[in-house]
């Protein structure tokens, strides 16, 4: 009666892990959204720890047949062979599972990193937006168009680290499958606005640069002028004061 009760629960723990096999391993997941993807990862959580959770009574189960096997030989080494078999899938199931939850959460990770550097990226894009804005009817002072080329050219250098980090972790997703039309908009989106906004940053760069050396060479041009005319001052009023006749002086100076 014993060997009968064993053979009974060792048949239907393998019909359990067939069960679980099909449940979680055999079915074709479609990831179209976020809430899917993390339903996902949170089943195979559950399923990893309910797989694991039979492995106290694969123990007994184990247990119960060694002791059979010493007091009844024959039937104890039929069940062994049944067990060992048993023994081998419910490994096999466990690795897999362990295999599978691992992947959705890597695959969660990877997904939750690139929000995160989209954030951090679209946040720059604001700030270069603002500091284009600022460049625009700007007063005609040297000092503040060199400070509002310089606030730009600052917000210019950020290093491109993070752009490839979005290209690399969206492509590893879409190529997977993996929220790959969700996915492809935000970066559809976020490129087109980097571009356009890089392109007019850069031209705003340009034009500050050419408005800031305009700027420089009329203001040495009336430097040159401010000292000749000084000059000029200087050397008239030296010739007033020494009382010279104008037929006397050279003709530029008449």
């Amino acid at each position: 009666e014993k060997a009968v009760n064993l053979k009974k629960d060792l048949a239907e723990m393998q019909e359990w892990m067939t069960q679980a096999e099909e449940e979680y391993l055999e079915k074709d997941f479609e990831y179209k959204s976020p809430e899917e993807l993390e339903n996902a990862v949170e089943e195979m959580k559950r399923a990893k720890e309910d797989v694991l959770q039979k492995e106290v009574r694969v123990k007994i189960l184990k247990d119960n047949i060694k002791m059979l096997a010493t007091k009844v030989p024959s039937s104890g080494q039929d069940l062994a062979t049944e067990l060992n078999v048993v023994l081998e899938n419910y490994q096999l199931l466990c690795n897999r599972i362990r295999g599978k939850c691992h992947t959705l959460e890597e695959v969660w990770s990877c997904w939750i990193e690139l929000l995160q550097y989209l954030d951090l990226e679209t946040a720059w894009l604001n700030n270069l937006e603002e500091r284009v804005q600022m460049t625009e009817n700007l007063p005609d002072k040297l000092d503040t168009v060199n400070d509002a080329l310089e606030s730009l050219e600052s917000v210019l250098r950020h290093p491109a680290d993070n752009r490839t980090q979005i290209r690399e972790l969206g492509q590893t997703l879409i190529d997977g499958g993996i929220l790959d039309d969700i996915i492809s908009e935000k970066l559809e989106a976020f490129n087109a606005r980097y571009e356009e906004l890089s392109h007019l940053a850069v031209s705003r760069q340009i034009a500050l640069e050419q408005q800031l050396q305009t700027m420089r060479e009329t203001d040495h041009m009336l430097q040159v002028l401010q000292e000749n005319l000084a000059e000029l001052d200087r050397q008239l009023t030296s010739y007033l004061t020494d009382r010279v006749d104008a037929f006397q002086m050279p003709q530029e100076a008449q």
